[in-house]
Order: C-alpha cells, then structure tokens, then sequence
C-alpha cells in the first residue's frame, strides 16, 4: 500500500516538474536581430509607470531630451490598452561601443533650462514615485538590486542575491527635496554568435541594465566635444529640482559593453525568473490537497447516500413508507420548472460560457509558451479577440437553454446574450476612461481604437451570437427526465443555513482557497508592473478551480433539493460564484495592505477594475458550476422511478 502512495506521489511530482518547466519557457514573439561592431543600438521609450498612481504616461509628457524628429511605432491593440507608447529618444548606442560619458542634448554642453511649470511637474512626478521603462533590441531596461538574503553569516560574507527592478526610478526624495536621475549608465551584454572563419563576427543583445545617478550640474563637467566627467562618486552632489523656479541642468549617458553566456532565447529569463516559485509548489499541493478532500466527502456522502436513496426510492414494496417519503424525490415534479428571467439566466450563461473558452484557450497557448513578453500586448490582443469569436459557442448554448427553459424569444434573447455582460463592461470602462482621459495620461484608450472595439463588438461578437443562438435554439432543447406537475409544489420553511447569503459564503471559500496564492501573483502583475509568466502552474490553477467549482455546486445542490427547495436554477448560479465574493475581500484587503495608494482617481481605477474582474470571475465560476448541477440533477432523477 505504502509502495503503491509513493509511486502515485512520484509521479505527481513528474508531472508537476513538467508544468512547472512549460511555465518558464516560451517561443520567442520575434526574429533575433544580428548586430556587428559599430552598428546602431536603438533605445526606444516605452512609457512612465507608478504602482502608486495607476496611470502610466508617455515618455515626452516630461522635459527630457527630444530627437531631431519624435517618431513613434505602431501599436498593436494590447499595447494601446496597456499605455504603451513606444517612442525613439535621442540616446546613440552602437554595439560593441564604449562611451564613458557624453551629453545628450543642448550639445555641445549647454545646460537644459526647465521652466517653473515643468520643475513643477518633473517635481511631482518624481513625489508620485514613477519608473522609465525604455527598450533596447525590445529588451526592457532594468535596474539590478542587491541585497543579502537571511542566510548565515559566513555565506553573507560570499555572494548577495541579485533581482532585477523593471524600469528605473525617475527620480528619489530627501525630506522635502526632490532629486532627478539625469545621469544614466547603460550597461549592455551581448552574446558572440558562432561565425565562420573569414565572416566578421556578430553580437545579439542579451540584456539590458541601467544604473541611474542624480549628478549636479556643476560636477558634471562637460567639453566642447559633447564628452563630460564623472565626478569621484563621494564628492558629487545630486541634482535637485525645485518646483518654485527654474533648473538648469544636464541629461548625460554612459555606455558600457560586458560580454555574456546568455544565448539569445534564454535572454528573458533574467525578468521571468521570480524568487518565491517554491510558493507556487506550495500553492499547487495545498490546492491538489483541498481538491482531494473535497472529492473524498462528495464520493463518501453524495454517492453512498445517493445509492441508499434510489435504493429506496425503487423499492415498491412498503406502501406506507412510499407515503411518508422526504427529501428530493418529492419535488420530481417541480425540478425542471423554468425559473424566472430565464432569458436573462440564459444571456448571463451564454457570456460565462465565452469567458470559459477563452480563459482556456489564452492559458493553454500562453502555457506552450506561444504569448512571449517579447511580443508587446500580445496576450491582451488574443483575449479580446477570443472573446470576440468565442461568441459562438457562447450564443449556442445560451439559444439550447433558453428553449429548454420553454423561452419563445430567440432574437431579443441572442441581442440579450451579445450586449447584456459586454456592455457592462464597456460601460465601466468608458467611465473610467473618461477619468484617465481628464488626467491626459497614456492609459486612455484613445478614440479611434474605442470605435474599432465598437465595431468588433457588433461587427464580429453580435453576429457571431445571433449565429450560434440560432442553431442552439433549433436544436433539440435538453432532455429532462421527468415531467412538471401543473401545480406548483409549496415549499417548508427553511432552515437558517439554506439561506443565499450563507450559501455563498459556505460554496466559495474552497475554490478560493484553491487558488489565492496565484492570485497574489497575478495581482503583482497587474497593479505593480511586474511580469506574470507562470502560466503552466496557472493553467493547473484553472483545472484545480473548474473540479472544485463542480464539486462544491453538486453538493449545494443535493442539499438544496433535500430540504425539498426546486427552485435551484438562479441559486446554484449565484452560490457557485461565491469564490468572486471572497476575490472582491481580497482585492480590499491587497489595497489596504500591498497598494501605496491615496488619491482619489488611481483609487477609482482600482475599484472599477476590480469590479470587472470580480463580475467575469462570477459569471466564469457561476457557469462551471450551474452546467455541472444541471447533469448531475438530470442524473439522479433519470436514475430513480417515476410513476
């Protein structure tokens, strides 16, 4: 027996190893690009980011150093949605190439002179703590941090751990005194390609690092040839920005070349890498644990008592026991009474639906490794247009329930089933939007790309709905067991624990505990700028969640017929969403603990898409576990006679 659990463990392991590798490897988004010595290096901005603020902004929304002609890249949908805004700058880096230090505007040294205005804002933004984000060879920049670990004495002695910082701080305080980085050396590591004798050898871009300084103008000390000095790095002062008059000062660069074993596609590993992957085993087994459990109560009480129950109820032996029988056998004849608003139940099913498909279908490519962070938005862009095409299959199933649901209305059902969940969602976000657009940050959505989704929505999703809603509601509705009686059942007085409220509570907390530690993750990713890339431990997350959301709804739904309640259509709904519930708790309690954040619109903007996320992941969990009580209700009653 002892020998049959540790092969059974072992093989867990093998497996969990295995995901745990897809989650970390990924199909680079774009070609490499081969570089020989002396060739340009071109550093492009992508955006100004704060975890305190929430909105991001373009890099030329401050004074820093302009090209000759400001061109900007062409955006896919993923980026606009993100705030990407990525931009050419006047930095000139060519490969292989060292540059001790060099002014980068006002050449040859002429200080820049920022108006009051613009003190003022650079001033703000540094208080508002806001992060660079530039790009080289699409390889973010990043700022490497140092620290020992709580390690022993001796090991501290010998090596720090390394993490990296996405992006680099614009700027830092002291007391009241804000103080600019206007001093940034680049360190760059390439990777020397294999090449045939007589061939000049070639280099690819491997990482990006900067380290950013804050040097006063005066120790900055520039020549007619553009080059500066770097001053002894304990006699130099910082450069500050008084926000009530004008600075002077310079924006200079360095360039620092390092040769590295890195090949090209192991290159992202640096910023995919995360430090607590130990936590996700932990988070993986306490999840397989919860699942487990809950299986063995639902095998042990559901099936025996089930068993027992049919047993019974086929017995036609005792007339009298047959008079004075209880629990849900009683209300065979009021079971499949349609519920009220079954257009509604039926549109609300239908998107939750669509959200499966393409919740699936994302995690699943995202896991094979086919959605690179090397291709910008490009996981966005999928989600949209997924959710998009899933609209098929969602308008079918949402079509078959609502005939099934004795509903006669197709055309306003499948219109319902296409605008009811996305234009929520559109709603909240263009109020949002409206916000973000009076804070003339990049995180607006801009108009042109608003009217594109407008017509993806009633150009693609709406007839692709109506599509589906018409072959699912001409297809035979699903076939119910038994008959309903004329009459509707009255229904007991029930207990206080039958309650909704309580049901959501009772149905919730398992799922949720599932996946909470996943959740943190995500969101990091989300509110922090962080990478997120572990999506095979996600993709067991979601197949961990959908087993326990099933599980959790057959029980709620057993119990519910026992104390002889029908009416469990809108109910098991609502109580299989009950995880969302202790998700909103949660994205609460990550904004009063983990946020920094204090004014009023980067709070709005939290709530409002939190909300969103708390709304899909109801209707997402409300669907897996309406489906799966719907199959297990018409199995039982199948299984029992019916006179």
């Amino acid at each position: 027996m002892s020998f049959l659990l540790q092969e059974r463990l072992r093989h867990m392991l093998v497996l969990l190893t295995l995901l745990h590798r897809t989650g970390s490897f990924y199909v680079p988004g774009v070609a490499p690009i081969n570089f020989h010595r002396n060739d340009p290096v071109e550093i492009k901005a992508v955006k100004l980011t704060s975890s305190r603020t929430q909105l991001p902004y373009e890099y030329y929304s401050l004074p820093f150093c302009h090209p000759t002609k400001i061109t900007y890249k062409a955006e896919n949908l993923g980026e606009v949605l993100r705030g990407d805004r990525i931009v050419n700058t006047p930095f000139q880096v060519s490969m292989n190439v060292e540059k001790k230090c060099e002014v980068l505007c006002n050449l040859p040294n002429k200080a820049v002179t920022l108006t009051v205005e613009q003190s003022k804002l650079m001033a703000e933004r540094i208080r508002e703590d806001y992060y660079v984000h530039l790009i080289a060879d699409n390889l973010p920049v990043a700022t490497r941090l140092e620290f020992y670990s709580n390690r022993e004495e001796e090991e501290k002695k010998k090596e720090k751990d390394v993490q990296f910082e996405h992006g680099y701080r614009l700027g830092f305080m002291d007391g009241n005194k804000f103080y600019l980085h206007n001093h940034l050396s680049f360190i760059l590591y390439y990777h020397r390609e294999d090449v045939e004798e007589n061939q000049e050898p070639t280099y690819r871009v491997v990482r990006f690092e900067v380290i950013p300084q804050s040097i006063k103008l005066e120790d900055l000390k520039a020549d007619e040839k553009s080059m500066c000095t770097l001053p002894e790095a304990t006699g130099s002062a910082p450069q500050e920005i008084d926000p009530s008059k004008e600075n002077l000062l310079l924006f200079t660069y360095s360039v620092h070349w390092e040769e590295s074993d890195i090949k090209w596609a192991s290159r992202w590993d640096t910023y995919l890498t995360m430090s607590d992957v130990q936590i996700h085993w932990f988070s993986i087994i306490n999840s397989v644990v919860v699942v487990f459990f809950l299986s063995g109560i639902l095998s042990m009480i559901i099936i025996r008592t089930l068993r027992k129950d049919i047993a019974n109820y086929n017995k036609e032996d005792d007339i009298e026991d047959t008079m004075e029988e209880s629990g849900w056998k009683l209300v065979h004849g009021d079971v499949f009474r349609p519920p009220q608003y079954p257009m509604i139940l039926s549109s609300l099913l239908g998107s939750g639906i669509q959200l499966f498909c393409m919740i699936l279908i994302v995690i699943f490519v995202a896991m094979l490794g086919m959605l690179s962070p090397s291709s910008r938005g490009a996981l966005m862009t999928t989600a949209c247009f997924l959710f998009m095409f899933m609209g098929v299959f969602g308008g079918f199933f949402a079509g078959r329930l609502y005939r099934t649901l004795k509903g006669h209305r197709w055309k306003k059902g499948a219109f319902c089933t296409a605008t009811l969940y996305p234009g929520v969602v559109f709603g909240i976000c263009f109020v949002l939007n409206c916000f973000i657009w009076g804070k003339h940050s990049s995180g607006a959505v801009p108009f042109p790309t608003m009217v594109a989704l407008l017509c993806m929505w009633f150009g693609i999703s709406l007839p692709l709905v109506y599509l589906g809603y018409y072959f699912g509601f001409r297809k035979q509705p699903y076939d119910n067991p038994v008959r309903t009686n004329q009459i509707p059942r009255q229904i007991p007085e029930q207990r206080w624990y039958m309650n909704k409220f309580v049901g959501i509570l009772m149905a919730g907390i398992l799922p949720f505990g599932a996946m909470f530690i996943e959740l943190f993750f995500i969101f990091s990713a989300i509110w922090e700028n962080q990478f997120y890339y572990l999506f095979g431990f996600l993709f067991l997350v979601f197949i961990i969640l959908v087993v326990s959301c099933s599980q959790i709804s057959i029980v709620m739904v057993y119990f519910q017929l026992c104390a002889e309640d029908y009416r469990w259509w809108w109910r098991t709904f609502l109580v299989s969403g009950g995880s969302a519930f202790y998700v909103l708790i949660y994205a609460i309690f990550y904004f009063v603990n983990k946020l920094d954040i204090v004014e009023f619109i980067p709070s709005l903007l939290y709530f409002g898409y939190t909300a969103l996320m708390v709304l899909s992941f109801w209707l997402l969990t409300g669907t897996i576990g309406f489906y799966a009580a719907y199959m297990f209700v018409r199995k039982i009653y199948a299984a029992v006679k019916i006179d």
